[in-house]
């Protein structure tokens, strides 16, 4: 399926969302060292680098899915909750896009602070709008600690889908039991300098995270955020006060800072997703991104809701096509029902397949699933035939 996505920042719901399964058409993002990550880590993603203001949705009408995570400020409880009246408020141009590409679907993440009661006309405002364009909304908020992330951080989703479509869509339901503490999830990052207290210190870190605060341009740094996250996170033996250039070396005595990839691996990164810019401008687009594995999830419901099929990993996938069976052909593999080849399994850590069965394939594991392998198509033919 395809997707755009606003205010994609450094990538978190973009690469959940990958993940789901969604192929990006555009994202736009008006930070320059955002969208550098955005290309030093996806290459053949088409970054717009803009104001979306500027931006206009017309050429994508008829896409799957228009994302975004507009500006937090105007409702956080960190800021004035200016709502409309801050300037940073972008819902505005969402819902003005939303009418440009007429999507299936719109997925907007916000803070909770958007729920606040100060708020309500607003959201009934926006919602209002999204039904007079033609959409159903759902609009909760979520705890990423129920989806893998140890961090304590609650998040605003607004689904908006075509009625036809809506009762397929079921909110994902979390709850992690396993949730590793920091100090186990950090270890190794600890360690990796040859710090020799870093085994003690993360038998003491045994809780998770405070909310990470990226800050602003106007506002916030290179620190863990306010006094009271910072107590939390002495709590867990972190001096909050800053963020370390590096991991701690030998020697070392006191409570060591994060590095910034340390504060991503926190939100739920990947080790592999670098970001671009030196350590403040690197530590906000950490601290304010939406954590890529609550983006999958969400957008995992969404493609179900879209397909009504679903989701099998790319990694089961391959673990299927190594298999043999009689009278399967090595050198090709499955087809559809129109006779296009499958062939859209180059990325196999990042794309997830939706399947449904027309020819079992001969193989008796997928025989009795209701599967599909989907091929690339010409942008052109899904955007404008489906």
């Amino acid at each position: 399926m395809l997707s755009i996505e606003i205010c994609a920042g450094a990538g978190g719901q973009a690469l959940g969302l990958e993940q789901a399964g969604f192929e990006h058409m555009a994202l736009v993002e008006v930070d320059p060292l955002a969208c550098a990550t955005l290309r030093n880590n996806r290459p053949g993603w088409n970054v717009i680098e803009g104001d979306v203001k500027l931006f206009s949705a017309g050429n994508y009408r008829g896409i799957d899915l228009l994302a975004g995570g507009v500006p937090c400020p105007p409702f956080s409880v960190a800021g004035k909750q200016l709502g409309h009246d801050d300037e940073r408020d972008l819902f505005p141009e969402a819902l003005r896009l939303v009418g440009e590409c007429n999507p299936k679907a719109v997925m907007l993440e916000n803070v909770r602070g958007i729920f606040h009661p100060k708020f309500h006309g607003y959201r009934e405002h926006i919602k209002n709008c999204l039904e007079r364009l033609g959409y159903a909304c759902v609009w909760h908020t979520v705890n990423v600690q129920d989806f893998g992330v140890p961090q304590h951080r609650i998040r605003s989703i607004l689904i908006a889908l075509k009625p036809k479509f809506i009762n397929r869509f079921s909110w994902p339901v979390g709850g992690n039991p396993s949730l590793p503490t920091i100090g186990e999830l950090l270890y190794p990052d600890m360690a990796s300098g040859g710090w020799e207290g870093a085994a003690d210190w993360a038998s003491r870190a045994d809780g998770i995270a405070p909310t990470i605060v990226g800050g602003s341009k106007k506002h916030g740094g290179a620190d863990l955020g306010p006094t009271r996250a910072r107590l939390a996170w002495l709590k867990l033996g972190v001096n909050g006060a800053g963020v370390a250039d590096a991991p701690p070396r030998p020697g070392f005595d006191g409570n060591p800072q994060l590095t910034v990839n340390m504060v991503a691996k926190v939100q739920g990164f990947s080790p592999e997703w670098r970001f671009v810019g030196r350590k403040t401008p690197a530590y906000r687009q950490v601290g304010n991104a939406f954590p890529p594995p609550v983006a999958k999830a969400m957008g995992i419901a969404v493609y179900e809701a879209l397909s009504a099929k679903k989701h099998v990993s790319a990694e089961v996938w391959h673990h299927f096509a190594s298999l043999s069976w009689p009278g399967r052909n090595h050198d090709q593999l499955p087809v559809n029902v129109s006779g296009q080849r499958a062939h859209s399994l180059r990325a196999p850590h990042t794309r997830t397949f939706s399947f449904r069965s027309t020819e079992p394939w001969r193989c008796p594991i997928l025989r009795d699933s209701q599967v599909l392998l989907r091929p690339q198509r010409g942008v052109a033919e899904d955007l404008w035939k489906r």
